[in-house]
């Protein structure tokens, strides 16, 4: 006869959303991780270039950054000894072309300030002025050390009792005495909740336990590592971006991330990057610069998967008993994720989530497709 776990939360997904997760619920449940990779974090945690930006994101997204905030300012170092933010500040640059949006893009946000692009130049000297006609700059953007977050949280859950199985994709599940019955190739687990935080896979993760796709994208973005200008001391450059999402530019460990800010529609699958859609990025970015791209070090690419209406996604769904969303993150998760952890944490254990999102619960409902 089979064995069968036990757990009262069983997780599907061991990236930042699912592990997070875990981590928050494992005080007050036992909970199992499972994990169709070899390893925890695989896709899209492991190749996000993440930055902690206050004003990044539709209103939702807001509020999620501060509720958010304090964790990252307050970690606790017993599960994340190393920093989690970093100070790099976000310089935001706009073509002709994108006078109108930056404009926009400074009146509608906080804490963004005007500058002159002479001042714009000073900041990141490979600029063009032919290019910059008109900037904005947020001193409060931080890179995010994503491994710390996602191994943090793993420290965490292991020593709350969190069991993690990876090679274990599900492949059936049904309801049994008011609970869930989830089968892999080698293991069957019991469970009272399943949380489906399966990133790209998350919408046919939901067919398998007999809930109704929301619509979710997985939407391909690509990455080229650029060694740094000659004579340039890159260290300091603050995070870059073309208002209009054409491209951006991150420096990191002395070399230079830029991202054609690809959105491509993609079925769910080990993402790898289109070399010509790479091209014409870097195309875009050359544009922008006084240098050429003589020579791309190397390249990846990552899955962001985003709701129709680019908003996550938590809660139960609606029609289908003890089954959690927690899907949709897009190109927010990391910055997210305490917030939606919490959260997730809450709604699950039957008490009321923190009052800095309790007011965003009907936009981030499943129901909210219905």
């Amino acid at each position: 006869m089979t064995e069968i776990i036990e757990t009262d939360v069983l997780v599907i997904g061991a990236g930042i959303a699912g592990v997070g997760a875990a981590a928050a619920l494992a005080n007050t449940n036992s909970v199992v991780i499972l994990e169709r990779e070899n390893q925890p974090g695989y896709h899209s945690t492991a190749r996000s270039a993440a930055i902690f930006i206050p004003n990044y994101g539709n209103d939702v997204i807001r509020g999620l950054n501060r509720a958010s905030a304090p964790m990252f300012y307050n970690r606790d170092t017993s599960f994340f000894p190393d920093t989690l933010l970093t100070p790099r500040g976000s310089l935001t640059v706009a073509d002709e072309d994108g006078v109108e949006t930056c404009e926009a893009f400074i009146r509608d946000g906080t804490g963004i300030e005007t500058i002159s692009i002479d001042k714009a130049i000073s900041m990141v000297p490979i600029l063009s002025r032919n290019y910059v006609k008109a900037a904005a700059y947020q001193d409060d953007a931080q890179d995010i050390d994503v491994n710390a977050l996602h191994q943090g949280w793993l420290r965490k859950a292991s020593a709350l009792g969190v069991k993690l199985f990876t090679n274990a994709e599900v492949v059936n599940a049904k309801r049994v005495a008011g609970g869930w019955l989830v089968e892999t190739s080698e293991k069957t687990f019991s469970a009272r909740v399943v949380v489906n935080a399966a990133g790209a896979w998350a919408d046919l993760t939901a067919v398998i336990f007999g809930a109704k796709p929301l619509g979710l994208t997985p939407l391909r973005r690509s990455i080229a590592v650029l060694p740094a200008p000659d004579d340039h001391d890159i260290r300091k450059w603050p995070l870059v971006d073309d208002v209009n999402e054409a491209w951006y530019l991150k420096p990191d460990g002395g070399r230079m991330f830029v991202s054609p800010a690809d959105e491509i529609p993609v079925e769910p699958h080990d993402a790898y990057v289109d070399d010509m859609i790479l091209a014409e990025g870097l195309y875009r970015f050359e544009q922008a610069v006084t240098i050429p791209v003589n020579r791309v070090e190397r390249s990846w690419a990552g899955l962001r998967t985003f709701a129709p209406d680019r908003t996550p996604v938590a809660g139960f769904d609606n029609t289908v008993d003890g089954f959690f969303w927690l899907a949709g993150q897009g190109g927010y998760g990391i910055q997210t994720s305490p917030a939606l952890s919490a959260l997730a944490a809450a709604l699950i254990s039957g008490r009321a989530p923190e009052t800095t999102v309790e007011h965003l619960l009907p936009q981030l409902s499943p129901t909210r497709f219905s």
